[in-house]
């Protein structure tokens, strides 16, 4: 009898301890646990560390709450000034509430990851391409905010949006790179014409005061030559003055053009008679004799 006793008391002991082996549950420090006691949620969230639950009772689901990096697949859409592109982005989100993680959607991660396609194609046709390529921050801010919306009541917060590549046609990028082209051409253009401005104005003023101190250009043009001769060549040119010739043509002009040489004396002037002139009839017979001939 004792031993029956003992025998039940140790079966009695061993099914407890399986039992309470069977409701002990461990939630780890990024983790709560949500209990539905029968199917019915308890309103206490388990939180990390040991716990129990009633088994074949209380199910216990646990719930990351760490921050979740999940990548929006590339989605094709055409923007508002008619242009085809392709945008991958990538959204950043964590749990806050983990009942309504729970309870009020099925799968939060396949929401939020549909959610982030849905709007992603939506603002890429509200947008235009050079929002696309050069505003991504504040399209990254709409774009979180058509997420965090609905992902609210899932108990789900969005921490960050960022749009990762845009994909364009080659024809497109053929004519931005044409584009770019054009315009750094056109500033070249322009900050050499400028240049050519301020050096015609800085020439201007040099020669004013060059003109005012003549030795100046003189002493330029000592320079100038000393420069060239320094590069050890062989051959040396050596500006004529312009001075100079200014001098000369001067001179010219003041002294007039040479007299005419007086004759000997006792003699006359002899004039240059012109050769006489024959009569259109005298023409006419020697040009009928030279036809004849």
């Amino acid at each position: 009898m004792v031993e029956e006793l003992v025998a039940a008391g140790v079966s009695v002991a061993s099914v407890g301890l399986v039992y309470a082996m069977a409701g002990a549950r461990v939630v780890k420090q990024y983790e709560r646990g949500v209990v539905l006691r029968l199917g019915k949620l308890r309103s206490e969230v388990r939180g990390p560390g040991f716990t129990m639950v009633v088994p074949f009772v209380d199910r216990l689901r646990k719930v990351n709450m760490q921050i979740v990096t999940m990548p929006v697949p590339a989605q094709d859409g055409i923007t508002r000034d008619n242009v085809t592109v392709r945008v991958d982005a990538v959204i950043y989100f964590k749990v806050v509430d983990a009942a309504d993680a729970v309870v009020q959607v099925e799968d939060y991660r396949f929401a939020v990851s549909q959610m982030a396609q849905t709007s992603l194609r939506s603002i890429i046709g509200k947008s235009d391409l050079d929002d696309l390529l050069s505003n991504r921050e504040k399209l990254n801010q709409g774009l979180e905010l058509m997420i965090d919306s609905p992902a609210i009541g899932w108990g789900v917060q969005i921490d960050r949006v960022e749009i990762k590549d845009v994909s364009l046609p080659e024809t497109m990028k053929r004519s931005m790179a044409r584009q770019a082209e054009a315009d750094r051409e056109r500033r070249a253009r322009i900050i050499n014409a400028d240049a050519e401005l301020q050096a015609s104005r800085k020439l201007a003023e040099a020669a004013g005061v060059m003109s005012e101190q003549p030795a100046a250009l003189q002493l330029r043009l000592l320079q100038t030559v000393v420069a060239v001769a320094a590069e050890k060549n062989s051959t040396l040119v050596l500006p004529f003055p312009v001075e100079l010739l200014r001098f000369l043509e001067k001179a010219q002009q003041s002294a007039g053009p040479a007299p005419a040489p007086a004759p000997p004396a006792g003699r006359q002037p002899v004039r240059e008679q012109p050769p006489p002139l024959k009569s259109s009839l005298d023409q006419t017979a020697d040009g009928s004799k030279t036809g004849q001939d």
